[in-house]
């Protein structure tokens, strides 16, 4: 325990100096101290998709299993598709902490099904993706609050750009994540064409630019995450999720025509790891990183610009109590 404290201080003093610098999408706690890591353990690689959210995750997660529980970790970024599920079933990753059940496919349950997969059980955050507007677009265009408002060609080409043409621009994210925009749009008939920003850094710095400008702006979005308070985004009204929809989304059939699901954020490893760390299995089964907590270190990494690794190492000082609990 004192390690941990020690190192959490000089975490905190090196967020002190640099407070407001960029944080890149490689920052680790792992290699910056020796802290109570035993070598002769074997190293732990946690899974960090490709979104702020889940970095948090896995730094806190990091920093306990190195300074409590004394193994070595990385992390490897992997996008949301079937690697991640490929690598947890013959043990070259361990654990991913944040899966959105709405998108998992079928051919990837399969891997829960043979066992090579195990549920961890519920991480404790809720999430919903979508899609939205800054709150301006809907003052100035009540019709846009619903899907309907876009299914007019000259709403919709209010968010048309030369690469459109006549057809709204939808700003999507990352295309490796869960995302069925095109379908939505086809299937619906609107005159929307999905253009993908690339990350979603990418996506707030655009989102930052027009809303500055109040320009026309429809994208995918979701939350939990900072830039819904700070851009006042709102979320548009898609034709109601059903279990039919649902399993055209799993099934990737091509069929989906409603909004996203409410998603119950879960988390799953390497069945290989109850045999090669079988204290810190026990531990991610524990772990638990609720909405209230993601909305507490988001606002920092993504509006600050504050360095993960120690905005995760102030929450750990500060709910010891609460991490304390996924060790027994």
């Amino acid at each position: 325990m004192k390690k941990l404290l020690a190192l959490l201080l000089t975490l905190a003093l090196v967020a002190a100096a640099c407070g407001g610098g960029e944080s890149g999408t490689e920052t680790t706690v792992s290699g910056e101290t020796e802290g109570g890591v035993d070598a002769d353990k074997p190293t732990i690689n946690l899974i960090v998709n490709p979104w702020t959210a889940s970095r948090m995750n896995v730094e806190v997660a990091k920093l306990i299993i190195e300074e409590e529980l004394g193994y070595p970790v990385e992390s490897t970024e992997v996008n949301e598709n079937d690697a991640m599920f490929t690598g947890m079933a013959d043990g070259t990753l361990d654990a991913v902490l944040e899966i959105w059940p709405s998108g998992i496919t079928d051919a990837e349950r399969t891997y829960y099904d043979d066992g090579s997969v195990v549920d961890l059980g519920e991480l404790g955050a809720v999430g919903k993706i979508g899609w939205f507007v800054p709150s301006y677009v809907i003052d100035e265009h009540p019709e846009l609050a619903t899907w309907e408002g876009f299914a007019d060609p000259a709403l919709a080409g209010l968010f048309a750009t030369a690469e459109t043409g006549d057809n709204g621009r939808f700003l999507g994210t990352d295309p490796s994540y869960s995302q069925y925009d095109e379908q939505i749009i086809e299937n619906l008939g609107l005159p929307l064409e999905v253009v993908f920003s690339g990350s979603e850094p990418a996506t707030v710095a655009e989102v930052e630019a027009r809303v500055a400008a109040q320009e026309p702006l429809v994208l995918y979005w979701w939350t939990p995450t900072a830039a819904v308070a700070k851009f006042d985004l709102v979320n548009v009204e898609l034709p109601q999720y059903t279990d039919d929809c649902g399993a055209s989304a799993a099934a990737g059939d091509g069929g989906v025509d409603c909004d996203y699901p409410e998603d119950v954020i879960v988390k799953a490893a390497s069945a290989m790891l109850q045999e090669k760390a079988p204290d810190v299995f026990s531990f991610l089964q524990n772990f638990t990183i609720t909405t209230e907590d993601q909305l507490s270190m988001l606002p920092p990494v993504e509006i600050d610009g504050d360095d993960p690794a120690a905005v995760a190492a102030k929450w750990v000082a500060e709910n010891e109590d609460i991490w304390k609990s996924w060790l027994v």
